[in-house]
């Protein structure tokens, strides 16, 4: 393969988890804010299909409103975690950029978009639904677990016009960070977006704000699906 890793920031230092068979497909997954890419990287590779490359980069390290101005890895500041909290719509579009930019890093190796997955959990699955809707790609879908649609008020004009880009997501129904109602809200909102049918809302009873097995396998087969 061509290209190379250093002229993308984020993959210099990204988790990389290469498949065991030659690369036909790539799923990149956003981690959530304080974690790092390492915190999903094993979990990825246990639902790992031979022919697919698991990228997992790191947020860099700001000051985060929401948590007293502390530094920490997040993809963008957070000032709150209600649909009408005040957003940063600068990081958040400068942060889609970055991921865009490692999506067409895999599609100059000869990964096309339309086998290239974007995924994340919480402000990672946040960022994951704004840059895929946002995306002059047409990619193979989309895993938001526990989020929501950021910048959601600037939807649909801002969307890119991929009207069927599948979407997943996952939330629990005891969230007390992102509460499940917020999942429900994003999910009607993608209606207006990409067709409906394309959108695929699970909720897991006893699921707080943090992953599960049974959220994993389903992860594995919608990817199977997407990827047969």
């Amino acid at each position: 393969m061509c290209g190379n890793n250093m002229s993308v920031p984020l993959l210099a230092e990204a988790v990389t988890v290469s498949g065991t068979e030659r690369e036909t497909a790539a799923v990149i997954f956003l981690h959530g804010l304080g974690d790092t890419g390492h915190g999903w990287a094993d979990t990825l590779m246990g639902i790992q299909l031979p022919h697919v490359k698991f990228i997992c980069p790191h947020a860099p390290k700001i000051p985060v409103t929401l948590n007293m101005r502390a530094t920490m890895p997040a993809w963008f500041d957070l000032m709150g975690l209600s649909p009408d909290s005040p957003e940063d719509e600068s990081g958040i579009k400068k942060a889609a950029e970055n991921i865009r930019a490692i999506i067409e890093h895999e599609v100059r190796n000869g990964i096309p978009p339309e086998r290239i997955i974007l995924g994340g959990f919480s402000q990672g699955g946040a960022l994951s639904l704004y840059t895929a809707l946002t995306c002059q790609h047409q990619l193979a879908g989309v895993v938001a677990l526990s989020c929501w649609l950021p910048l959601h008020r600037s939807f649909p004009s801002a969307s890119s016009g991929n009207k069927n880009l599948p979407i997943l997501q996952c939330h629990g129904e005891v969230d007390v960070m992102i509460p499940v109602q917020f999942g429900a809200l994003t999910a009607e909102k993608l209606k207006y977006i990409v067709n409906p049918q394309m959108i695929t809302f699970r909720t897991y009873p006893g699921l707080s704000h943090s992953s599960c097995p049974q959220v994993q396998s389903f992860c594995c087969w919608w990817k199977s699906h997407i990827f047969s």
